[in-house]
């Protein structure tokens, strides 16, 4: 199972095997992995064991990617059949995509989120629909905007996941002006910043092997990250960058620690330390 890192004081169940979509050039997450929406008595199973394991729990995250492309008859009797097995719970996470948020109509929203989902995590990756294209997302940055919209409306809370150096070399400018953009009119809760990672096997790594895709290089990777503070319109919200693959862990709140944030990057950029022809070694897991 999948988490993500705010997520690791969780209860974790599986509503589902692997990812709906599972065609993103970067990602191997559910690589060999069929989905498989688990039938309503596998269901019940994984919520009773997890509340024999861990009664008094007041956070869920339902896994595995996108679990909000159930159909919403089946997260209405997951959602109720958690209250009942876990009297302490307060909030109920997910991922979930542009796609399935668009598949849910307001009214459903919000009736999810009065059964207790609390927070969606969304990979926006890049607000740019060229990147998007790059690496084979399915869906539209206007979608994914819509999407987080629609949620924010309905009082569930948006944290969306990007990544510096999702548009390359090639279309590093346009990356961060859209993805700048397009979180300006999310206005997520929460912002996770990751640093791309070409992972062996993927269709990515192949790409760069065959000169199609120029990875950004150490120093670039961190310009790119502070270009894209910079750029990012006034609204309150919990900034990470602390992941493995990033490499300075940054965190904060925006836009109080946004000079800071931007100092330490500047700071880093002047020393010289950072690689300028190459992206450096990447970490050895994720």
């Amino acid at each position: 199972m999948y988490r993500p890192p705010a997520e690791a004081q969780s209860v974790l169940i599986r509503v589902a095997d692997g990812c709906p979509y599972n065609g993103c050039t970067f990602c191997t997450m559910y690589k060999n992995v069929p989905y498989r929406i688990h039938d309503h008595y596998e269901q019940i199973q994984s919520i009773v064991e997890a509340a024999q394991v861990t009664p008094a729990a007041r956070r869920i995250f339902l896994a595995d990617g996108d679990a909000l492309a159930l159909p919403m008859h089946m997260l209405e009797k997951i959602l109720k059949h958690l209250h009942e097995q876990f009297p302490r719970l307060a909030r109920v996470t997910c991922y979930a995509s542009g796609r399935s948020l668009l598949q849910k109509n307001q009214k459903e929203l919000h009736e999810l989120h009065s059964l207790g989902l609390r927070t969606v995590y969304l990979g926006l990756e890049s607000g740019s629909d060229t990147v998007l294209q790059m690496l084979n997302k399915n869906s539209t940055s206007a979608a994914m905007i819509e999407g987080a919209q629609r949620a924010s409306q309905a009082g569930i809370a948006v944290s969306a996941i990007i990544m510096t150096g999702a548009g390359g070399q090639q279309y590093s400018a346009e990356h961060v002006s859209k993805t700048a953009h397009a979180l300006g009119y999310m206005r997520p809760r929460q912002l996770s910043c990751l640093r791309l990672i070409p992972i062996p096997g993927t269709p990515l790594a192949q790409q760069i092997e065959q000169g199609q895709f120029s990875p950004l290089s150490e120093y670039q990777s961190i310009k790119e990250l502070a270009d894209l503070l910079s750029a990012l319109p006034s609204w309150p919200c919990i900034f990470r960058a602390d992941h493995r693959s990033n490499i300075l862990p940054l965190a904060g709140r925006l836009p109080k620690d946004t000079p800071a944030l931007l100092q330490e990057l500047h700071e880093l950029l002047a020393t010289g330390y950072l690689l300028s022809d190459g992206p450096g070694a990447y970490p050895a897991s994720l």
